[in-house]
């Protein structure tokens, strides 16, 4: 899936479609993730809760 980043304000921003967050099981409203950087990938981690 290509997607183009939004600005946002003086940021920049990606849209994470619905379903894919259902698939990942992250809720936008609860939950925490992760960002990491490997080589030229951008790696998104949702946050374990403890």
């Amino acid at each position: 899936m290509a997607k183009k980043l939004t600005q946002i304000g003086t940021s920049w921003g990606i849209i994470i479609p619905k379903p894919l967050l259902e698939v990942l099981k992250i809720n936008p409203v609860l939950d925490k993730i992760d960002f990491e950087i490997e080589g030229e990938t951008l790696k998104i981690t949702k946050v374990k809760n403890d």
